[in-house]
């Protein structure tokens, strides 16, 4: 399937748009699920097709169900919120391929440290108004600063889940 998409400027729609993370806790034996509520972004897709922009989490907006989690989550230990209230990914650059999938490669930015990213984003959706990305990826906590490990219960890699709707941006 090949889908074509619109030039022009583009902003997430956050009613419609959703990221969560999951993470193994308790020497693997548990797996904790969060969702960030509030989500933002732009960004352009150029002539030539090539694209950029930036899609925003506010980092104290991470919901895992449990009120003593979140907030130990916010604080020093993890996103340390306070001072790095934003977790960031500036697309770089996205190639759609023949597939309806995106290679997007750009910056992922938590708790102030920026590292590289790649990861591919199906496009679900397009039209001359809107269009739905939808991708899964892994991170490394650890590479964040997010080191906190009390007897050894966070292994392995976090995994986000991202359904990301754009609405076209008026001219």
């Amino acid at each position: 399937m090949t889908v074509a998409v619109e030039t022009g400027l583009w902003q997430v729609d956050p009613a419609a748009s959703a990221v969560s993370l999951r993470h193994k806790t308790f020497w693997g034996l548990v797996t904790v699920k969060g969702a960030f509520a509030a989500v933002a972004g732009r960004g352009e897709v150029r002539p030539d097709g090539s694209a950029t922009g930036t899609v925003t989490l506010d980092a104290a907006s991470l919901d895992t169900k449990n009120a003593k989690r979140d907030a130990h989550l916010r604080a020093a230990d993890f996103f340390d919120a306070d001072n790095h209230p934003e977790i960031t990914f500036t697309v770089q650059g996205a190639e759609l391929r023949g597939d309806g999938a995106a290679q997007i490669t750009g910056r992922l930015t938590v708790r102030g440290i920026s590292r590289p990213q790649t990861l591919t984003a199906r496009l679900v959706e397009a039209d001359a108004d809107a269009l739905t990305l939808e991708t899964e990826f892994t991170v490394d906590r650890e590479q964040f600063g997010l080191h906190w490990n009390q007897l050894g219960m966070l292994r392995g890699l976090t995994t986000v889940t991202a359904v990301l709707r754009f609405s076209r941006v008026a001219a």
